[in-house]
């Protein structure tokens, strides 16, 4: 059996701050586009919708995000500031070649570190989770050596 993962879905409000922070990380813009109708109330239980969606690919294809802005029906609840031990989804890491030259460029789009520091796990790696635009959690991780 042959399973991979397509992608990680994140509802924002401000579509393209969120377009900016993932694009400043690496990722590529694949299209954006609306998803309304009565389909795609049935896939997602909430009847009918429009969402405006952009998808977001890794430069090495193999992972995607998935934003979603929700027009209608309204958002109907606000999980931006959780802390890291709270219950669902939570964050997505990505490895970096260059933590401190990213953290940099990331900083540009309001992004700040949680604990205010990138932490060194023995000899391995170096490591931080920052906040985004709207609250989005992302960890950070570079390979040592």
């Amino acid at each position: 059996m042959t399973v991979r993962m397509d992608n990680v879905g994140i509802v924002v409000e401000d579509l393209a701050a969120a377009i900016g922070f993932f694009r400043e990380i690496g990722l590529e813009l694949e299209g954006q586009t609306v998803v309304e109708g009565e389909w795609a109330g049935r896939v997602t239980g909430l009847g009918q919708q429009r969402v405006e969606i952009a998808m977001l690919r890794t430069p090495d294809g193999h992972s995607r995000i998935e934003l979603s802005r929700f027009i209608e029906p309204s958002v109907v609840a606000d999980h931006r500031n959780a802390p890291v031990n709270a219950l669902g989804y939570l964050r997505v890491m990505f490895a970096v070649d260059d933590i401190d030259e990213t953290l940099g460029r990331l900083r540009a789009h309001g992004a700040e570190l949680v604990s205010n520091e990138v932490v060194q796990y023995d000899e391995a790696y170096r490591l931080c989770y920052v906040r985004g635009p709207e609250g989005i959690l992302v960890g950070l991780a570079q390979e040592l050596g």
